[in-house]
């Protein structure tokens, strides 16, 4: 029951991190403005690890890889830690070891962005709905709309409703899933 808990607080505490260092990646990718408070807390809260990081990763064709990865590193902190919380026997070999996690933590990365984007397009959807003009609502928008737009170029709105995040949505769940099929191929990598 100790191990379950403890693996439910390092969970919440390197998902949250996890998130925050992917909204700014998305953010910085997307040309997201950081002027308003959601932009405030996520660099507040990044700029420990992403300042000292941008003097050795680069940036590459404008994506932001000091924001990436540290959020890399924590998932796959986070994956070894909770198989070796479980109890499973690490014995494949420093190679394997060292691609198994990576792989692993790579896999939960994708996990994590594609929960945020989820996330981001619904909050977008009903915010667009509920209130358009919410001091948040830009920011939503300004990450759901790239998303969103090749979509709505394909269907077009019925009645005057854009079904469009309801496809992205169903498309990440099948996204999802095919990511959770991955993660027993790394497995064997880790146990050889």
């Amino acid at each position: 029951m100790l191990q379950t808990i403890l693996l439910l607080v390092l969970n919440a505490v390197f998902g949250f991190l996890t998130i925050v260092l992917l909204a700014r990646f998305f953010m910085q990718w997307l040309r997201v403005s950081f002027r308003n408070q959601i932009g405030q807390f996520v660099v507040a809260a990044t700029d420990w690890a992403v300042r000292p990081l941008r003097r050795f990763v680069p940036g590459l064709f404008g994506l932001d890889l000091a924001s990436l990865l540290p959020a890399w590193i924590l998932q796959i902190l986070f994956v070894a830690i909770e198989l070796a919380l479980r109890g499973l026997p690490l014995d494949g070999g420093a190679v394997g070891l060292v691609l198994g996690l990576s792989g692993l933590g790579l896999l939960e990365l994708a996990r994590m962005a594609i929960y945020l984007i989820f996330a981001v397009v619904l909050v977008a959807a009903i915010l667009s709905w509920v209130s358009p003009h919410a001091p948040a609502a830009p920011v939503f928008r300004g990450l759901a709309d790239p998303l969103l737009r090749p979509f709505r170029r394909i269907l077009p709105t019925i009645a005057n409703i854009d079904l469009s995040p309801l496809v992205l949505l169903v498309l990440l769940q099948i996204v999802l899933v095919v990511l959770s099929g991955l993660r027993g191929n790394f497995m064997p990598l880790l146990m050889a």
